[in-house]
C-alpha cells in the first residue's frame, strides 16, 4: 500500500437504530492528501464510527502530521458525542458504503472534482432511503415510531421528503450561487459560482453548470452545462438515468434551450433550441444553407456537439430545421449578480 490516496474525509453523521449509517456531513473533504497525512489517517479510516477516545488520537497525529484544520475538526468531533467517521478513499473507486458515497457527493458539490470526473457506479444500491425530516435523517422502518413520539409532545414531525439523496444546501452551500428552491438541487450537483437556479430549476447529482448561468429547467445526472448558458423555464436534458443511453448529454458555452424545449444530444456552444422543441437523438431534421434554402436532412445524433446552431420548427411544415447560429446569447448581466 502507497502512501498515495485519491481523498478524504472527516465527517459527522446519522445511523438507525441497527446501527447503519444513513448519511453523513464532511465539513473539510479533501483531494490528494499529503503523504504524511496519508499515514496518519489510515488507522483511523474505515465505516466504523470512532469514538472520543480514538478522535483525540486522531487529532493528534493530524497535528502532527502539520493539518491543524482537520485536527481542530476530530477535536469538535471527539467533544460532540455524535457518530462520528474518518474516510480514506485510497483509489478513485466505486463507493462501497454509506461514509464513501457521501464522501464522493461532497467532492462534487464542493466543485473538488467535475460531473464524469470521479467513479460514481452502484450509488443507487449503496445509498439508503431515507426520511429527510426536521429532525434529521431518520430510517423509514422507524418513522412511523418518531411521528408519534412527535404528536405525543405536541410536536409535528415536518417530512421534507423521502429519497435517496438529501437536498445539497443542507450540507453545501458553494460560493457565488443564487438558489429559489434549495429542495430542487440534490447533494452531488456541482454548482459553478455565478449560477442561478429559479424555483423551477434542477440539478441532479453528478450533474451542474460551469457557471455563470440561468437555470429554470431540468438538469439531469450526468449533463454539465457550460458557461454563459441559459436553460429556459420547463425544459428538460435527456441525463444518463432517463433514457440518454451511452450518449453523454452536455451543453457547451453561450447556449440557449427555450422555454419547454429539450435535449437529447450534447450541444456544443452558441447553439440554440427553439421553445417547445425536443431535440432527441433519432429526430429527423431538415438542413438550411445560409440562404434559409433546404441542403439536405440528417439526423440529430450525426449534428452532436457541433456549434452554432439553431434548432427550430417550420410553422408550416411542422418540420423540424437546423441552421447556422448568427446571433450569440449574451446573458443579461443584472441576472447574475451574485452580491
Amino acid at each position: 500500500m502507497t502512501d498515495q490516496a485519491f481523498a478524504y474525509g472527516l465527517g459527522v453523521g446519522t445511523r438507525n437504530q441497527q446501527s447503519q449509517w444513513l448519511e453523513v456531513f464532511y465539513p473539510q473533504p479533501a483531494l490528494a492528501p499529503a503523504p504524511a497525512l496519508v499515514e496518519a489517517l489510515r488507522p483511523f479510516a474505515g465505516e466504523e464510527p470512532l469514538d472520543s477516545d480514538q478522535l483525540v488520537a486522531l487529532a493528534e497525529a493530524l497535528s502532527a502530521a502539520g493539518d491543524a484544520d482537520a485536527a481542530a475538526l476530530a477535536r469538535r468531533l471527539a467533544d460532540s458525542g455524535r457518530p462520528a467517521v474518518a474516510v480514506l478513499l485510497e483509489s478513485d473507486a466505486a463507493p462501497a458504503n454509506v461514509p464513501e458515497a457521501y464522501l464522493k457527493l461532497h467532492l462534487l458539490s464542493h466543485r473538488l472534482v467535475k460531473p464524469h470526473a470521479i467513479a460514481l457506479d452502484g450509488v443507487f444500491g449503496v445509498l439508503r432511503n431515507v426520511a429527510w425530516t426536521n429532525e434529521g435523517a431518520i430510517d423509514l422502518d422507524e418513522l412511523d415510531e418518531r411521528q408519534l413520539a412527535a404528536r405525543l409532545r405536541g410536536d409535528v414531525l415536518e417530512v421534507a421528503c423521502v429519497d435517496k439523496f438529501p437536498k445539497m444546501t443542507n450540507y453545501v452551500v458553494p460560493k457565488g450561487v443564487r438558489i429559489a428552491h434549495t429542495a430542487r438541487v440534490r447533494l452531488g450537483a456541482y454548482l459553478g459560482e455565478g449560477t442561478t437556479v429559479m424555483h423551477e430549476g434542477f440539478v441532479n447529482f453528478n450533474a451542474g453548470t460551469e457557471g455563470p448561468g440561468m437555470i429554470e429547467g431540468r438538469i439531469s445526472a450526468g449533463v454539465f452545462v457550460g458557461a454563459g448558458s441559459d436553460l429556459g423555464g420547463g425544459c428538460s436534458t435527456i441525463g444518463t438515468l432517463s433514457g440518454g443511453g451511452n450518449i453523454v448529454i452536455s451543453v457547451g458555452e453561450n447556449c440557449l434551450i427555450g422555454a419547454n424545449a429539450g435535449i437529447g444530444i450534447p450541444l456544443g456552444d452558441r447553439c440554440t433550441v427553439e421553445s417547445g422543441l425536443f431535440i432527441t437523438a433519432g429526430t429527423k431534421v431538415t438542413l438550411l444553407d445560409d440562404s434559409g434554402a433546404e441542403a439536405g436532412q440528417a439526423r440529430a445524433r450525426d449534428l452532436m456537439g457541433q456549434s452554432d446552431l439553431l434548432f427550430r420548427r417550420n410553422s408550416l411544415s411542422g418540420a423540424v430545421e437546423c441552421l447556422t447560429n448568427r446571433s450569440a446569447i449574451a446573458l443579461n448581466e443584472e441576472l447574475h449578480k451574485h452580491n
